[in-house]
């Protein structure tokens, strides 16, 4: 999504998108008989052995830039998932969910992404890019990501209504939040002046009073915003959940226990979320690219769990692999296991015993489990169950 932007030196730029090339030749043939000059473009001669089996086993996933919460997932998909030469997720710094799409759609090499719904739908009713009902499905629902609306605190601004007609700006163009931000300023009827620039650049542009607010749209706690202190001047606006909103977004909160920094201690501000979808080319049962996408379905399924512990980013703990996209196809492979792999209900004794275990570990902790820690704790404690029986 928006995250902190820092700019790339030219030959960083050069060697990332080179790397991608290659990659994309190795895994497309196709793509190794032009360029944009129209002469061909050799693959690696002699890639023996290994060098067939890591092309084979690898597949890139488009994700956001640097800080940004997209980023951080796609790298725990990495970090988990690869196991050497047999099997390895590339991680692909992107422009956020917008540009994500398209590069699911057109981006030779790349399978997979991650975006939002809302865009997604989006997409489809606008046309931009062309019919992509038969060209994109969706893996899975992964996380809510959350509006984070910051403003000056000496602006006298302490609601959303009142940045009409002044500069906001919506992040980098073709990101998520740009396109999720417009659509949200549209449904509540507040015409802002669009400003398009990194987290890091719109921080300094509110120090200077050029803008009067910068959004991002990211699950929490997002880098960009965490490094923000209230000390010196920011303040987290709130975003009411009202009516207009109530069709494509979710009512959430931003609290201290998210940004200690920003926030005083045991209060929320008022936000809305939009949930973020892993989503993948659709190509046809049988070819290469369909083997590796199933591939990494029966390696990412499985090892949910693993995700939901620490390192990993907290937003795992809301994953939910069964949850359905409305108005969207399932990759058929992804499909096929959750009807294999479909987890038996808990018995009521079961679901008695993981209440007394909780209520047992509140009084212990003096902390109450938010709904999607009750939920990962629900998960081991089935999975211990199994282990055990």
């Amino acid at each position: 999504m928006g995250g902190l932007r820092r700019s790339l030196r030219p030959w960083t730029s050069v060697v990332f998108f080179a790397g991608l090339a290659a990659f994309a030749a190795a895994s497309d043939p196709a793509f190794s008989q032009s360029s944009r000059t129209g002469a061909a473009v050799p693959n690696k001669p002699e890639l023996g052995t290994t060098g067939e089996r890591l092309n084979a086993n690898t597949i890139a996933i488009v994700s956001g830039n640097l800080n940004a919460t997209y980023l951080s997932i796609a790298y725990d998909l990495s970090a988990v998932l690869d196991n050497g030469d047999e099997f390895r997720v590339l991680p692909v710094i992107g422009k956020g969910g917008g540009q994500n799409i398209k590069d699911v759609r057109y981006l030779k090499g790349v399978d997979l992404g991650i975006t939002q719904s809302v865009i997604l739908n989006g997409f489809r009713k606008s046309n931009e890019i062309g019919k992509i009902d038969d060209k994109i499905v969706y893996i899975a629902k992964l996380f809510n990501e959350e509006m984070h609306l910051i403003v000056r605190a000496e602006s006298g601004i302490t609601a959303i209504d009142q940045l009409a007609g002044r500069k906001v700006n919506f992040s980098d163009v073709g990101s998520g939040t740009q396109l999720s931000s417009r659509d949200i300023f549209e449904k509540l009827g507040i015409q802002v002046q669009e400003v398009n620039v990194g987290q890091a650049d719109a921080i300094e542009q509110l120090k200077s009073g050029q803008i009067a607010a910068t959004v991002l749209i990211a699950g929490k706690p997002a880098g960009a915003m965490a490094r923000l202190v209230a000390a010196e001047g920011f303040r987290i606006l709130p975003v009411p959940f009202r009516k207009p909103l109530q069709a494509d977004y979710l009512p959430s909160t931003l609290s201290s226990n998210d940004y200690p920094r920003l926030i005083e201690k045991d209060q929320v501000v008022e936000s809305i979320a939009v949930s973020a979808v892993l989503i993948a080319y659709n190509w046809p049962k049988g070819t290469d690219r369909y083997r590796r996408i199933q591939k990494f379905v029966e390696t990412f399924f499985p090892k949910l769990a693993e995700f939901q512990k620490p390192p990993r980013h907290p937003k795992w703990k809301e994953a939910n692999l069964a949850a359905t996209l409305p108005g969207w196809t399932r990759f058929a492979g992804a499909d096929e296991w959750l009807k294999n792999n479909a987890p038996k209900a808990p018995s009521v004794a079961e679901r008695e015993q993981f209440d007394r275990f909780l209520q047992a570990r509140s009084q212990a902790s003096g902390t109450t489990a938010t709904p999607a820690d009750r939920e990962a704790l629900f998960n081991e404690f089935m999975e211990w169950s199994k282990t055990r029986r």
